[in-house]
């Protein structure tokens, strides 16, 4: 890889800049100073600082989110902030949320630069459960269970075969609903099939991946090892 390249990666600055950084002789490789942006390095074995700080290459990234609510799921929006606005440390590295969840929807939200990765997990092909925690105005009645089950004329789609787990019915009801796909405003339009209005939504696990408890709204961490083996991937 050619030292410009990760050095802007990296999120040193654009092209241009680290041009003018080698110039001033800020960066080095395996503790040499380095003039020629074309250099070609090894980001596993070189070793490389910038103002004598190492860099740490990271050429794809797997994130967990604990989304909060009034950020939309998206690169980029010209009317409200987005998720990626929330990880600006890794704005240079072209993240992009895999799926999306409604901008009043919070919880489980993964983010990556690697499309397979995405594929893979939000193609309904692939029915990889999304698992979300609902609040509704409006009873839920038993059949909605089998209504569920059976998947629910929404006009434009019929939804998949779902699971559906009254926690509380009442004029104000809970529940837990398992989708295998994730149209837009899926969840919500299917409470509203059965005369239910989603008052609060919150995704909880996909395919076997938990929500970390541990994080907070809009806060996020790394996958790990095990992360990947609960995704099944």
């Amino acid at each position: 890889m050619r030292l410009d390249k990760l050095l802007a990666n990296s999120g040193i600055g654009t092209r241009k800049e680290v041009k003018k950084f080698l110039k001033k002789n800020l960066v080095k490789v395996n503790d040499v100073i380095a003039k020629k942006p074309e250099m070609h390095i090894n980001p596993e074995e070189d070793q490389i600082t910038f103002d004598d700080i190492p860099i740490e290459y990271e050429p794809v990234v797997y994130l967990m989110m604990n989304k909060p609510a009034g950020y939309v799921s998206a690169t980029e929006d010209d009317e409200h902030e987005t998720v990626i606005d929330i990880v600006p440390e890794y704005m240079h590295l072209d993240l992009f949320p895999v799926g999306r969840l409604d901008k009043d929807t919070e919880g489980l939200l993964l983010l990556t630069n690697d499309g397979k990765f995405s594929h893979q997990l939000m193609s309904p092909k692939h029915r990889v459960p999304k698992r979300y925690y609902a609040e509704v105005d409006g009873h839920i009645n038993e059949d909605a269970i089998k209504k569920f089950e059976k998947g629910i004329d929404l006009g434009d789609f019929t939804s998949s075969p779902s699971e559906l787990e009254i926690i509380e019915s009442g004029e104000s009801s809970k529940a837990i609903v398992t989708i295998y796909e994730g149209k837009f405003h899926q969840v919500k339009r299917m409470f509203h099939s059965i005369d239910c209005e989603v008052t609060y939504l919150k995704r909880l696990q996909i395919a076997s991946l938990e929500l970390d408890e541990q994080l907070e709204l809009g806060e996020y961490r790394h996958l790990m090892e095990e992360d990947f083996k609960l995704l099944n991937l």
